[in-house]
């Protein structure tokens, strides 16, 4: 595969280690790793990103509709009040923490200036669908109805995620059209949109690296629940890109990477978007692989994505 020797060693170091191979992790495996917490020093940041300056980073618990659900903060220093990006990690919806997004959050509330919320909602398969979905649907409900007492506008909105975040995203976004809140912008990395798994890059990237087949087929069994109360994966709630219509939902970015069994999914989401007449930027990295907004200072797309994350953000909270 075409990428860079510093990407290729990570990935492979990756693969060999399964760090994320969901598919060799038992429940302890997966407990683990979701427990995992990066610090922030001069080793990581050479891999995952160095923290801009002049962020505030708070955590607390959002009291949403549907329970309490911690949330971490990324405020740039500025007394106005701030536009809002709600942000989803990725995981596959089994695994993941706040950590894993501090390098992107703090990046997007700094040159964005906007206040990022970034949501630790539930997890399967102990907490299978809905729960996911219900989740990331009340805490931006939860923003919007609380951004005054955040030092926020409720009138500039915007929701972010990558990968099983990325889908959670998507799904908020055609939630909202029906019900509200109002949504500004959706900027959707990488994102699993099919859970049918029935586009042609998921059979061409079926080993990876960093996500394979295998551990695709774990994370559905996980998130669509149990035998006896299995989620339908071609819901359009589960599955987005299945939605039988998406007229009216925010402009979208789209950010894809070339070697990745996701990468059909977001190729096919633009071009279902921008055909309904939604406005829809698509940009896809030929030698990045899945995840690459994770680890910058191995893959050399990172920068560029940030940046184009960044501009549309701007341009559409302005």
């Amino acid at each position: 595969m075409d990428i860079d020797v510093r990407l290729r060693v990570f990935t492979w170091f990756a693969d060999v280690s399964g760090a994320v191979a969901v598919s060799r992790m038992g429940p302890e495996e997966i407990t683990r790793a979701r427990a995992r917490r990066l610090s922030h020093n001069l080793v990581t940041s050479r891999v995952f990103g160095p923290m801009p300056r002049g962020v505030l980073v708070t955590d607390r618990v959002a009291d949403t509709a549907v329970g309490p659900r911690p949330v971490r903060l990324y405020r740039p220093h500025t007394a106005r009040a701030l536009p809002v990006v709600v942000n989803f990690h990725g995981g596959g919806g089994t695994l993941g923490n706040l950590d894993q997004s501090d390098w992107l959050c703090a990046h997007v509330a700094a040159r964005v200036g906007a206040l990022v919320v970034s949501v630790d909602y539930r997890l399967a398969p102990e907490h299978p669908y809905p729960a996911g979905r219900e989740d990331g649907y009340a805490a931006v409900s939860w923003v919007a109805r609380e951004a005054a007492s955040l030092g926020a506008r409720p009138d500039r909105l915007a929701v972010m995620g990558d990968s099983a975040g990325g889908n959670l995203a998507a799904v908020v976004c055609l939630l909202a059209r029906e019900a509200g809140p109002v949504i500004d912008a959706q900027v959707l990395l990488y994102p699993v949109l099919d859970l049918t798994f029935t586009r042609p890059s998921v059979e061409r990237f079926a080993g990876g690296p960093v996500l394979t087949r295998a551990d695709m087929e774990v994370f559905r069994r996980h998130y669509l629940g149990g035998p006896a109360d299995h989620a339908d994966p071609g819901d359009p709630l589960c599955s987005p890109l299945l939605a039988p219509d998406v007229s009216d939902l925010p402009p979208a970015l789209v950010i894809t990477a070339g070697i990745d069994p996701l990468h059909d999914d977001g190729v096919d989401y633009a071009a279902r978007l921008g055909a309904a007449g939604v406005p829809v930027r698509h940009t896809d990295h030929a030698r990045a692989v899945h995840g690459f907004l994770s680890f910058p200072g191995v893959c050399r797309a990172s920068a560029t994505a940030l940046d184009d994350v960044c501009a549309e953000l701007t341009a559409r909270l302005a």
